[in-house]
């Protein structure tokens, strides 16, 4: 296995000169995203302001019942559970094949050196559209109901899914199930290796929260681009070894 020092060096090398190009569609991505929240974010926080606004005094349980039940509460619930709804089917049918698109765009810029980013991600998204819809959200399902049991056995396997979204893309005749089981196997033994890449990031991470957050459109390509070269080495030696599981 190669080390983080090799990933990182790749997305460095990937991204030069195309810095501009991975900040804008980072930008993009990120107020796509935002856009769909947003709703349900300034429902929520509108239910926290009616609430503190109009309960006070001794007898603040009793108070806080009539207040849920007022027409004007559940008017606030009904807009929440609709904006929630909303944002949910945007997550499955926009925001999921494009988070396959961005993260395939980058993983096209280091093997092939293809610098349309927003091009290829917008038609990576939306290309076999259905079938990567389909895949995102067995892979987000499978984790969920993993998670169910306790935490760490959900961490455990979105880190064996982890592969998917790039496999969808490079091997569009298997199945969604087919290609999480590849990402299972392909995995083994490479979790931890995945958990360390991220962590070397750490230092950007809180670097890029004392910028207020805007350092996060370099650091997102930066690790994507390393995650792209991590899934580059993990086929490499799923291939090696016969492609067994």
């Amino acid at each position: 296995m190669k080390t983080n020092h090799f990933f990182k060096n790749a997305a460095l090398e990937a991204l030069r000169g195309n810095w501009g190009k991975a900040v804008i569609l980072t930008l993009l991505y990120i107020l796509l995203a935002g856009a769909f929240a947003a709703p349900t974010a300034y429902t929520s926080v509108k239910m926290q302001q009616y609430t503190r606004e109009n309960i006070s005094g001794m007898n603040s349980i009793s108070k806080l019942a009539s207040i849920i039940q007022s027409p004007e509460y559940l008017t606030l619930q009904r807009q929440s559970n609709g904006t929630s709804g909303i944002t949910t089917l945007a997550q499955i049918f926009l925001l999921m094949p494009i988070g396959l698109g961005f993260a395939n765009a980058f993983r096209r810029l280091l093997v092939h050196k293809e610098n349309r980013l927003l091009h290829n991600t917008v038609h990576i998204a939306f290309s076999n559209y259905w079938h990567k819809v389909w895949g995102m959200l067995l892979m987000a399902i499978f984790t969920a109901l993993w998670s169910l049991l306790f935490i760490i056995p959900g961490i455990v396997k979105a880190y064996a899914y982890s592969m998917t979204p790039y496999i969808l893309e490079e091997n569009p005749e298997l199945s969604a199930n087919e290609a999480i089981d590849r990402s299972r196997f392909m995995m083994r033994g490479h979790k931890f290796d995945l958990f360390w890449l991220q962590l070397s990031f750490i230092g950007w991470f809180f670097l890029c929260i004392f910028t207020g957050g805007i350092g996060f459109l370099w650091l997102q390509p930066y690790y994507s681009c390393a995650k792209a070269a991590f899934y580059e080495e993990v086929k490499a030696d799923y291939a090696l070894n016969g492609g067994l599981a």
